[in-house]
């Protein structure tokens, strides 16, 4: 609700403004509140031969207008028959002089009036001088209407009655179909001229003009009348003009209904009142003008060819409708918005709430993954304390067997013999053992870790000792290089052995598995040096590579083995977070220090504080 309002102000002020614009009256007044103000009426005309002879021929006409009708002044405005919709729907123009055509379309969507019919400038004055002349050239081998099918022709406009329009009606009422009767019409518009340069040109084959174009060009010197037929020519007696379709009524001057009735019928006498002679008559090429003629011919022509069912675009037909019903077509608009936005704003809340449900659903298999996990760890501590408990007991029995035995061995043999030496290495095993051991109780009773100071590369070399058996079992070739010596660093020292001996398991196993085990030679290298004050230790091994993201190896219980827990790398992970420090996992073809192209580099970084004297020129190779 909280949205619903601002929008239902913002609707409401939109409105407003609108209503506004359209109170505005269509005709132009001068600011004066007498009865006598003029008003300025603007008149449109088709502008078959341009804009400039259109205001020359029709203007004359306007200022006898503005001279007898009281309070009113007429401007001239040339059109094409979409811009005389538009302006006419805006109230631009008040009155048309049109073709009946053009009015017969007009009439179902506007609400206009005829006020009379043109005399012709010739024909004896008739007032039937509508209709189409087809023109080809004179040496062309189409003869009839027939002869025209599958060419190409020009017109001025498709809703043009002295022209396409009736052009179309002949060829129908001939039993011709008229669908793809031609095989291209291109329309040009006006002025008319071009039509017929388009065939003296041989640019199109057909020329349809409207009644009288050729005869005005040949008397103005365009073209001659030698070069061009007419083609199914029915000229009436006494026409003057060539004519190839039926006559249709002349142009006729019609108004809009938002005109007073007084204005119309002032216009209308003037109109009745100009004679034949009249140099207005002679300059408007017309013979005066009469009572508005019948549109039967005209209808009976729409109907025949379909047309009557031609509409202006939805667009306008919308607009003229919401002009002549204010009240109802703005309320309509502004129900449409209001539930357009009330349809935004709800899609808008079902996107956030079916967010917050995916959010949560996420969330709920997140916790279910998490309480999974806890309870696995709940059952491998459990499992963990019973072993360590367990394996206390012998260890400690082996720590007291191997103290015993060498004494023993030093009493009878001295320290020197291979028994006690044998034995002391026993003893140190199972004491490390017993600090594991130890450690895991630890980490299972959530105590703290012993820290200790321990020197790193004296645990790697006993690291490597410790997994010797291994190497040289599976033929694994073991590299170190030792860039720093007597580096120390302070911590859990059996947690730092514990994450050596799991990554090189890790790349034992690698180096072991079935799609390994054709190389030719096995190889880890061990690459300790310290970078920018961090310690950075290297395992490199030439096997299988990774198979998953590097996170994924560190996510507990996540392993890639078909007996492994997926402990290893996550507690591997805990231990060197300890150190303060960073476990990275990723390619050989990642590292550009690799000494190979396959296989795996797993990253130990710790943070220390080595003075450059302990740094080596020459690398201790182990």
């Amino acid at each position: 609700m909280r949205l619903v309002i601002p929008l239902l102000l913002i609707l409401l002020t939109s409105l407003t403004l609108l209503s506004t614009v359209v109170a505005k009256p269509t005709l132009n007044q001068t600011t004066t509140a007498q009865d006598n103000d003029v008003v300025h009426y603007r008149v449109a005309v088709l502008a078959n031969y341009g804009v400039a002879k259109s205001i020359a021929r029709w203007q004359p006409l306007m200022d006898y207008l503005t001279a007898i009708v009281p309070s009113a002044s007429f401007e001239v405005v040339p059109l094409d028959f979409t811009n005389m919709n538009q302006q006419l729907i805006n109230g631009q123009v008040q009155f048309v002089v049109t073709n009946p055509g053009h009015y017969f379309n007009m009439s179902g969507d506007f609400p206009i009036s005829w006020l009379a019919t043109m005399k012709s400038d010739k024909h004896g004055g008739n007032t039937f001088a509508i209709g189409a002349t087809i023109i080809v050239r004179q040496d062309s081998p189409l003869k009839s209407i027939e002869d025209l099918a599958g060419h190409t022709a020009v017109a001025s406009d498709p809703n043009a009655l002295g022209g396409y329009q009736a052009a179309m009606g002949l060829i129908q009422s001939m039993n011709y179909p008229t669908d793809n009767f031609f095989d291209k019409v291109t329309f040009l518009g006006f002025p008319l001229e071009p039509l017929i340069y388009q065939v003296r040109d041989n640019t199109a084959d057909i020329a349809i003009t409207p009644f009288c174009t050729f005869e005005q060009m040949v008397e103005q010197g365009y073209i001659k009348a030698e070069n061009y037929r007419v083609i199914n020519d029915i000229t009436p007696d006494g026409y003057d003009c060539a004519v190839s379709t039926p006559l249709y009524p002349n142009w006729s001057f019609a108004s809009s209904d938002d005109v007073p009735l007084k204005v119309r019928t002032n216009i209308t006498r003037a109109l009745f009142a100009i004679s034949e002679s009249d140099p207005i008559s002679v300059i408007s090429q017309n013979r005066g003008w009469a009572a508005p003629i019948s549109q039967f011919q005209v209808m009976k022509l729409y109907k025949a060819l379909d047309l009557h069912l031609e509409k202006e675009p939805l667009y306008l037909q919308i607009w003229q409708w919401i002009k002549l019903n204010q009240k109802w077509g703005f309320g309509f608009i502004g129900l449409f918005m209001l539930a357009t936005m009330y349809h935004v704003w709800l899609e808008y809340r079902f996107m956030k709430k079916s967010e917050n449900l995916l959010a949560t659903e996420r969330q709920l298999k997140t916790k279910a993954l998490q309480l999974e996990r806890l309870q696995s760890a709940a059952i491998l501590g459990e499992i963990g304390a019973g072993l360590a408990h367990e394996l206390n007991q012998p260890i400690a029995a082996i720590t007291q067997y191997s103290e015993g035995g060498m004494l023993e061995q030093a009493k009878h043999y001295g320290e020197d013999s291979v028994q006690y030496k044998l034995l002391g290495k026993i003893l140190r095993q199972s004491n490390r053992a017993g600090e594991i051991v130890h450690r895991i109780r630890t980490l299972l009773q959530r105590k703290d870790t012993q820290s200790t100071d321990f020197d790193v590369c004296e645990q790697i070399s006993l690291c490597i000792e410790l997994l010797a058996h291994e190497f040289e079992t599976h033929k694994i070739e073991v590299t170190s290089k030792l860039h720093c010596s007597e580096l120390m660093l302070k911590g859990d020292k059996v947690g730092f052995c514990q994450v050596l001996i799991n990554i090189l398991k890790n790349a034992i196993d690698a180096l072991t598995d079935t799609s390994s085990a054709q190389l030719s030679a096995k190889q880890i290298l061990i690459d300790l040096r310290v970078v920018n004050g961090h310690l950075q230790l290297k395992i490199y091994d030439n096997g299988i590579g990774l198979s998953c993201a590097n996170e994924d190896y560190k996510t507990t219980f996540f392993t890639t083995k078909q007996n492994g827990l997926g402990l290893g790398l996550a507690i591997c992970k805990d231990v060197i977070m300890q150190f303060g420090g960073d476990l990275d996992l990723s390619t050989c073809a990642e590292d550009p220090d690799a000494p190979t192209v396959s296989g795996c580099r797993v990253l130990i970084d710790i943070p220390v504080n080595i003075p450059e004297k302990s740094y080596l020129s020459d690398p201790k190779f182990i």
